[in-house]
């Protein structure tokens, strides 16, 4: 973690990385984020759910890849530590794998010596950094990892937060511009396609509060994987894929998972 920035925690407006924490029953968040995650839970009381949904969607998606080989992942969007971490699952597969960690809330970079504790063989580093300045992000992340040999970019519960304006798409695709044949896109979206009216209000009330939330369609989710090889069973609710390999979270057969989750390889 050399050369990062000092601390400095914005808490007048709420943050996707704390109110996350906050849903997962972290400690690491204050009260502007729980007041916002308690307007979601009105919205929608599966929201916690949601988080972990995610949350497993990543260990299993890790466990896989691990499993096909590849030793190297990006993680942007880390968000606050929550055992077990990408690096923690990837190496009880790989031992020797190497992992990066990507945030752009700097109460993640505060806790971030929690993520740097891995196996003496594999190598995790941490990088203050946001998805929106991809060349930051390789720049980085080159100095870990080898860009000549495959990269799982994984991007969980993130470019929900990023707008059309931002150029989400472009943003994903300038990342898979930088990795090899054989890197993997991870990737999980909330999206409106089953809770419309829900959606609608979520959205406009975090705008309200100064967070941006773009919820987008199966078609719009499934066009960050244009020009990759989805892996069976291709983009599905996230709870959906390759269950057999984690645990069912509490609570995910109960009603809709709006979102969606998928992987795919760069031929």
């Amino acid at each position: 973690m050399t050369g990062q920035p000092p601390v400095e925690i914005d808490t007048s407006r709420p943050h996707p990385a704390r109110m996350y924490d906050w849903y997962l029953g972290g400690k690491d968040n204050y009260p502007v984020d729980e007041a916002m995650g308690r307007q979601m839970l009105a919205l929608d009381p599966r929201v916690p759910v949601m988080a972990r949904v995610n949350r497993a969607f990543m260990h299993r998606a890790t466990r896989w890849l691990a499993g096909q080989g590849v030793r190297q992942f990006l993680d942007v969007g880390t968000g606050i530590p929550t055992e077990p971490n990408l690096h923690q699952v990837a190496q009880e597969v790989a031992p020797d794998a190497r992992v990066v960690y990507c945030d752009n809330d700097p109460i993640v970079l505060a806790h971030a010596a929690a993520l740097l504790r891995g196996t003496d063989q594999g190598v995790t580093e941490y990088l203050q950094a946001d998805v929106r300045e991809p060349g930051a992000i390789v720049e980085g992340a080159k100095k870990v990892l080898d860009f000549t040999r495959p990269v799982a970019l994984s991007l969980i519960a993130l470019l929900h937060f990023v707008s059309d304006e931002d150029g989400a798409h472009e943003l994903v695709g300038r990342l898979l511009a930088e990795v090899p044949s054989g890197s993997y896109l991870v990737m999980t979206h909330a999206t409106a396609d089953f809770t419309p009216e829900e959606s609608a209000a979520a959205t406009e009330k975090m705008k309200a509060a100064g967070v941006t939330l773009a919820l987008r369609s199966r078609a719009e989710f499934a066009r960050f994987f244009d020009g990759l090889d989805l892996v069976d069973p291709g983009v599905e609710v996230p709870h959906r894929w390759h269950p057999e390999l984690g645990e069912p979270v509490p609570g995910q057969d109960d009603g809709v998972i709006p979102g969606y989750g998928a992987v795919g390889r760069k031929p």
